[in-house]
C-alpha cells in the first residue's frame, strides 16, 4: 500500500502546523507583557512550545504507528487476495522511479536472474514487544485491557501526576495524600493538571470501594476531570508464585519490588499520551504549597537554557517526586518490563542513566558528572514521604527528605479564657491545655465512645465560630471520627423546641460535626445566645490516636 506522503515529509508537515499554530499565541502573549522582561518572557515562551512540541511529535508517532499497522494489515490481505500462497506471486515489482539511476541499471543488467527478484519481498521484520518480555500476557487476550476506569477523558495537560496505589493492613493515606495534593495547587494547576490514581489491586470489590470514597470525597475534581481512577486486568500480572530469586531477597520482597516494576509500567502507559510531563509519586507523601507551578517553571528553566535532562528530581527518596518528559517514558517502560523481576525500580532507573551517559572507557568520577547532568536535583524537596507503613507486608519505614525543611504540625490561635479537661489521655508533652494555647498540637490515645473534649469558659460568651482540625502532616490518619461539635448555652432561648431535636440528655446542643477530612467547623446560631461550654463528644471506638493540630474558638469580640 503507497502512503501519499512519505513519513519523513508527513513529520515535517506536523512541525510546521506546529510552529504556525503556537508561534502567534507566543508572540500575541510576547507583546502583552512589560517591555522590560518581554526578552525573558519571550524565552520562556519558545521552551514552553519546544516541550509541547517534543510532547505532540510522540503523540504523531503513536499515530503513526497505528497507520503502519494498519497498513501491515491492508497489504497482507491484499497479497492473500491475489494468491499469496504461490511462491511465484509474492515478487512485487519496484517502484523504478523511487531508486537512484544507478540502482535502477544494475536491475535492468541483472533482467532474467533470480537475484533480481529479492527486491521488495513481502516480509516485515518484527521487532520484539511488550510480550517478550511478558509473555504470559499471551496467554488473556485482554491482558493489557483496563479492569476499571473513572474518567472525564482530560488530555493535553502540562503535568500529570501519577499516584499508586494498593490496599495496606494498617494505616490508608491516600485520602490525605490527595487532599494535600489538590490543596497545594492555585486554580490554574487545577485546570492544566491531572492526577491519575492507579489502584493496583485485582480485587474489583475493594477497587470500587476507593473508587467511591474518592468519588464521594473529591466529587467536584472527579466531574471536573482532575481525578482519574483505574485498575488492571487481573491477567495483567505474571504468577508471581514463579518469579526468580534475585539479589538474594526473600521471596515476598522478589514478589513486591516485581509488582511494583509492572506497576509503575502500566501507570506509566496509561499516562504517556495525557501530558507533556509525568511526575511520579506515592499514595503516602506529602507537597508543599504551588509544587506544581514549582515544577513546571524549572523544566521549562532548564529547556530555555538549553540543558538536557532525563530525570528532574524534587524529593530525594525512592522514586518520589521524579519527573520525565512523558515523551521518552517509553524508555522507561521498556526497561522496567525488561528487567522488571531484577531489581526495584530506582536502582532500574539508576541502571538506565548510566547505560544512556556513562562510558566505560572513563572513570567513575566522569561517569557521576555526566548521570549528574541528566539527572537534575531541585533544591530544596517539593515532597516529603509521611507514611511509616510500607506496602510490603511487615516492613516499617521511617525515611524522611531532609531536604524538605520543617512542617508545621500544628496552627496556634487565640481563643477565649477557659478551663480545659480531656477523657482522653495525652501522650508526653501533647496535652490539650497546651494546644488550646497555641503552644503544639494535642495527641490523645485511642478514643474510646463517651470520651468528651472540654471547654468551659471563664465567662459565657456568644461563640460566632468554631474551627476543629484533626490529624497532622506526619500523623494524617490521627483523626477525630464520628466525633460532634456541642455547646451548653446559658439559658434555652424562646424558641427551645427548634433545638430540641439537636440536644444531648445533658443540655448540651449539637452544632457541627468531624468531617471525613477530619475537620469541623461552623458557625452557632445567635439564638442560642452566651455559651458557657463547648466540648467535642466521641461516638465510637478509634483504631488510631487522635490529634488536634489547629484550636480555634471565634468569640462576639474577637470577630470584631
Amino acid at each position: 500500500m503507497n502512503l501519499p506522503m512519505s513519513p519523513m515529509r508527513r513529520r515535517h508537515c506536523f512541525l510546521i502546523v506546529g510552529f504556525i499554530v503556537f508561534l502567534p499565541f507566543c508572540f500575541f502573549n510576547l507583546f502583552s507583557v512589560p517591555d522590560v522582561t518581554s526578552e525573558q518572557f519571550l524565552v520562556q515562551r519558545i521552551a514552553e512550545l519546544q516541550v509541547k512540541l517534543q510532547y505532540l511529535e510522540s503523540m504523531y508517532r503513536s499515530r503513526q504507528e497505528d497507520l503502519r499497522k494498519l497498513s501491515e494489515r491492508v497489504e497482507l490481505y491484499s497479497t492473500s487476495a491475489t494468491g499469496g500462497d504461490n511462491s511465484s506471486s509474492w515478487v512485487i515489482s519496484p517502484n523504478y522511479s523511487e531508486l537512484r539511476p544507478e540502482v535502477t541499471q544494475m536491475i535492468k543488467n541483472m533482467s532474467g536472474m533470480v537475484a533480481a527478484q529479492g527486491l521488495n519481498p513481502p516480509v516485515m521484520l518484527r521487532m520484539p514487544s511488550s510480550y517478550h518480555f511478558l509473555p504470559h500476557l499471551l496467554d488473556d487476550p485482554s491482558s493489557l485491557r483496563l479492569a476499571y476506569l473513572l474518567s472525564k477523558g482530560r488530555t493535553g495537560v502540562s503535568v500529570v501526576l501519577g499516584v499508586p496505589t494498593v490496599k495496606r493492613d494498617k494505616q490508608n493515606y491516600l485520602m490525605d495524600t490527595l487532599q494535600n495534593l489538590i490543596d497545594g495547587m492555585t486554580p490554574e494547576d487545577i485546570y492544566d493538571s491531572l492526577i491519575i490514581v492507579f489502584i493496583a489491586e485485582v480485587d474489583l470489590e475493594y477497587v470500587l470501594s476507593v473508587a467511591k470514597e474518592i468519588e464521594l470525597r473529591f466529587s467536584m475534581y472527579v466531574e471536573s476531570g482532575l481525578i482519574e481512577v483505574l485498575s488492571p486486568a487481573a491477567s495483567y500480572y505474571p504468577d508471581f508464585d514463579k518469579v526468580r530469586i534475585t539479589l538474594g531477597d526473600p521471596i515476598e520482597r522478589v514478589k513486591w519490588r516485581s509488582k511494583q516494576n509492572l506497576d509503575f509500567a502500566f501507570l506509566m502507559s496509561y499516562s504517556q499520551p495525557k501530558g507533556t510531563f509525568y511526575v511520579q509519586l506515592e499514595d503516602d507523601i506529602l507537597a508543599k504549597p504551588h509544587y506544581i507551578t514549582d515544577m513546571k517553571n524549572f523544566a521549562i528553566e532548564k529547556t530555555s537554557k538549553k540543558e538536557p535532562w532525563f530525570v528532574l528530581d524534587f524529593c530525594q527518596l525512592g522514586f518520589i517526586g521524579k519527573m520525565f518528559k512523558s515523551a521518552e517514558l517509553p524508555w522507561l517502560i521498556t526497561f522496567f518490563q525488561m528487567f522488571y523481576n531484577d531489581k526495584p525500580v530506582d536502582w532500574l532507573l539508576d541502571h538506565l542513566l548510566y547505560t544512556k551517559v556513562c562510558n566505560y572507557e572513563k572513570n567513575n568520577d566522569v561517569c557521576k558528572r555526566e548521570k549528574a547532568k541528566m539527572w537534575i536535583h531541585y533544591k530544596p524537596s517539593l515532597f516529603q514521604h509521611i507514611g511509616t507503613h510500607s506496602s510490603l507486608k511487615g516492613k516499617v519505614q521511617k525515611l524522611k527528605d531532609k531536604q524538605f525543611g520543617k512542617i508545621a504540625l500544628f496552627f496556634p490561635h487565640v481563643n477565649p479564657e477557659a478551663e480545659v479537661t480531656s477523657a482522653i489521655k495525652h501522650y508526653k508533652q501533647y496535652t490539650l491545655k497546651r494546644a488550646y494555647l497555641g503552644e503544639t498540637f494535642f495527641w490523645g490515645l485511642l478514643p474510646q465512645p463517651g470520651d468528651q473534649l472540654t471547654f468551659k469558659f471563664t465567662s459565657p460568651i456568644p461563640v460566632k465560630r468554631f474551627h476543629f482540625k484533626s490529624g497532622n502532616a506526619e500523623h494524617p490518619s490521627d483523626k477525630f471520627y464520628n466525633t460532634t461539635v456541642e455547646v451548653l448555652p446559658v439559658e434555652l432561648p424562646s424558641n427551645a423546641p427548634v433545638v430540641l431535636s439537636n440536644m444531648t440528655s445533658d443540655g448540651y446542643v449539637v452544632v457541627g460535626k468531624f468531617e471525613s477530612s477530619g475537620i469541623a467547623t461552623g458557625t452557632v446560631d445567635d439564638s442560642l445566645g452566651k455559651i458557657q461550654a463547648l466540648r467535642l463528644h466521641v461516638h465510637s471506638d478509634s483504631d488510631n490516636w487522635a490529634i488536634l493540630s489547629e484550636i480555634y474558638i471565634q468569640d462576639e469580640l474577637a470577630s470584631r
